[in-house]
């Protein structure tokens, strides 16, 4: 089988037959991410907790994963693969916004990237006492990661809805079943 962009693709592989379940286990792990942030700002912005005890839900049973640059570099390693693997099912104004989703997502992953190295090293951007990202030198953490999580997850529903409600040229070019009316 070809797709629509060229690339082989074996029947029943994850950008036709799975990919309207992988979509899913994809927005579901997203939200669950979004929801640990949305959380965390609630504990920060409105019950005053100290930023350095506000670590979401799994802060409070785990406190030392949430400060773990691994964590977020893993998450954002996870997120970069989620958006190149599914990449190929998306057609027309959905692959368009998928992919600024996607680019958006890749900057977020350098800056985690920047924190890991830094973490690991000791060695601080500017000589700064913790590790820092390149946007996080004007927004605090807490806020540069609802940015991230927002202007990320945006153009990912965007694609979403266009993908699941193609236009009728967008339609005939898709290999998988996610649109509405699709057969299973």
């Amino acid at each position: 089988m070809t797709t629509h962009a060229g690339a082989r693709s074996a029947p029943g592989s994850l950008n036709d037959r799975w990919h309207r379940v992988a979509l899913n286990l994809f927005a579901f792990v997203v939200i669950a991410h979004w929801a640990e942030h949305i959380v965390q700002a609630i504990q920060v912005f409105v019950l005053g907790w100290p930023r350095p005890q506000a670590g979401g839900v799994l802060g409070l049973w785990i406190p030392w994963l949430v400060t773990s640059e691994w964590m977020h570099y893993g998450y954002a390693v996870i997120m970069m693969i989620g958006f190149f693997a599914l990449a190929p099912g998306f057609t027309g104004r959905a692959k368009k916004w998928w992919k600024i989703a996607l680019w958006i997502q890749f900057w977020h992953h350098f800056e985690h990237l920047l924190l890991l190295i830094q973490a690991l090293t000791g060695r601080n951007l500017l000589g700064g006492p913790v590790p820092v990202s390149i946007l996080q030198l004007v927004l605090p953490r807490v806020e540069l990661h609802l940015f991230y999580n927002a202007i990320v997850f945006v153009p990912m529903v965007v694609a979403m809805y266009f993908h699941m409600r193609p236009s009728p040229q967008d339609r005939a070019e898709m290999r998988c079943t996610c649109a509405v009316g699709a057969a299973a």
